[in-house]
């Protein structure tokens, strides 16, 4: 933290550090996107860093600006969004520093030796796929073809093939198949505290109609929950909000039952057959969505005492990022360096996934992308998920 507040107090802007008064939030991501491009790209060695909070003025006196403490909560996540939408893979850090009483916030972007560095997709009009811009001195300038093409013939010239990259899950051999379990959905505790709530609400009904007393409620509810837990006379409504509130009330026993008790724990490996390492190599994975398909964003929280204990910080930065689509789960895991000759696992903490019994039978394709500073091309292919029975 200390090297960060050296870097914000005393640096200027240049090629590998840029200024900015507001910060980006939910209505700058465009800016984002086109900023982390440009320092990405810029021709220098080491990491480089945007400076949000604080920004000069015509005379060269440097203003100060607080950021709201908000920004640094992950909502929007950058990373998530770096992620995302740029090729190859940028690693950034966000942290807040405070100079005269006032919270500044440090983008650091690790040292880019991959570029030129590309919209991977669309964000709206105005950034495109393809789309690539460099810092100059104060300001992002957008890539022509003569620059793009340099950046490629460099990047050529002192480059593995990917053809020399074989990617796959682990065993013997390298598999390009995994088959996995399926379990019962039905057994979650969110879903089996519903069912109990459905079935005291039928009784509970039913007494209503008659005129009865709530005898039957009692009874159904002390087989129901126990004797130990004491009855309460709720109306229909009262049971209609709990039934509502069960999924964040049973969170983090469902993450436990998905991604602890009944997860599939899943590596893959890279192996590289080139003549040199690959530098600096990240892996990311796109595989569809579905309502009995979960893949844990983090790993689910530790049982303790009554109740759930957060994970070390060491371990949460272990498991590989996650972001959940509508309609495809998005993986990416930092590698580093890819000796030659022997599989490398990719994942520090391996992928969590869980999948209901109507996925059995059913096959989902995977599509990955290996990406590093000397790779000629980013490493592609196809692996299956295939569902037992």
């Amino acid at each position: 933290m200390n090297r960060l507040l050296k870097i914000a107090r005393a640096a200027t802007p240049g090629k590998n550090t840029q200024f900015r008064k507001d910060k980006y939030g939910s209505s700058g991501i465009r800016s984002f996107l086109r900023d982390v491009l440009a320092m990405a790209n810029a021709p220098v060695e080491g990491p480089r860093y945007i400076i949000v909070g604080a920004d000069y003025d015509a005379q060269g006196h440097k203003r100060l600006n607080s950021i709201d403490a908000d920004d640094f909560s992950g909502k929007p996540s950058y990373q998530s969004l770096a992620n995302e939408y740029i090729e190859p893979s940028v690693r950034i850090r966000y942290k807040p520093v405070s100079i005269e009483g006032k919270r500044i916030g440090v983008f650091e972007i690790g040292d880019c030796q991959d570029r030129p560095y590309m919209m991977r997709i669309d964000y709206s009009e105005k950034l495109r796929r393809g789309d690539a811009y460099i810092r100059t001195k104060d300001s992002a300038l957008k890539m022509g073809r003569r620059q793009l093409a340099e950046l490629f013939e460099r990047k050529f010239r002192d480059s593995v093939s990917a053809d020399d990259i074989e990617i796959g899950f682990p065993g013997e051999i390298i598999h390009k198949d995994l088959q996995l379990n399926c379990c019962d959905l039905s057994q979650l505790p969110s879903a089996e505290a519903s069912k109990k709530l459905d079935e005291l609400f039928a009784v509970r009904n039913q007494s209503k109609k008659t005129g009865s007393t709530t005898v039957m409620a009692r009874l159904t509810h002390a087989r129901l929950f126990g004797a130990d837990d004491p009855y309460v006379d709720r109306s229909p409504d009262d049971l209609m909000k709990e039934m509502k509130e069960l999924r964040h009330k049973y969170r983090d026993h469902d993450n436990h039952f998905l991604f602890e008790s009944r997860a599939e724990r899943v590596q893959m490996v890279v192996y590289n057959q080139g003549q040199e390492p690959i530098v600096d190599a990240s892996l990311s994975l796109i595989m569809p969505n579905h309502n009995a398909f979960y893949v844990a964003a983090t790993l689910p929280k530790v049982p303790r005492d009554d109740g759930f204990a957060d994970r070390t910080p060491d371990e949460i930065a272990e498991y590989p990022s996650v972001s959940l689509k509508d309609d495809s789960v998005q993986v990416t895991s930092k590698i580093g360096d890819i000796p030659i000759g022997e599989p490398i696992d990719v994942f520090v903490a391996p992928l969590r996934l869980c999948a209901g019994k109507d996925l059995g039978g059913k096959r989902f394709g995977i599509r990955y992308a290996l990406h590093g500073q000397n790779l000629r091309s980013p490493a592609k292919g196809k692996l299956r998920l295939i569902f037992r029975k």
